[in-house]
């Protein structure tokens, strides 16, 4: 949802950050596209298991993609070469439900509390899976170099 995101930063990867470089660019993206589309799969299950079931399929809206609705793209500002996003994209009903409208419809909140319960396993996926991925692709990319020789 473009109009709660918000943008999640982690120190301590330089190392992490090396090896992506040492990839060829388009590889180093499909990398973290895979790996966060992974990570962010658990905040995905929990916000379907908590957005309201009787506001016109809500939560089987709701995925991990890097795609944005046409509203949502003139709202939002790219801050990263590789962006990923968890929610239920264009459906009319996610913000309402979310943030409420007023006195009349209290908020009833599903993506920040599925953040909030999967935020550590999120971080510790993205750690771990994107070492593992850069292996994998790494490990491809020889092995092509290799039959080119």
């Amino acid at each position: 949802m473009a109009r709660g995101g918000f943008t999640v930063g982690v120190d301590g990867l330089k190392d992490l950050e090396k090896a992506l470089k040492e990839l060829p660019q388009a590889n180093a993206k499909a990398v973290l596209r895979r790996t966060m589309k992974e990570a962010g799969e658990p905040v995905a299950r929990t916000a379907r298991a908590l957005a309201p079931k009787d506001e016109g399929h809500l939560a089987e809206s709701i995925d991990v993609s890097t795609k944005l609705s046409e509203r949502q793209k003139k709202l939002h500002k790219k801050q990263s070469p590789v962006e990923m996003f968890i929610g239920p994209g264009s459906h009319p009903y996610g913000p309402l439900q979310e943030f409420g409208t007023g006195p009349g419809h209290q908020a009833q909140p599903f993506m920040r509390p599925a953040w909030d319960q999967n935020k550590e396993k999120v971080l510790d996926t993205i750690a771990n899976l994107t070492w593992i991925e850069i292996e994998k692709t790494a490990t491809r990319l020889a092995k092509k170099a290799a039959k080119r020789r």
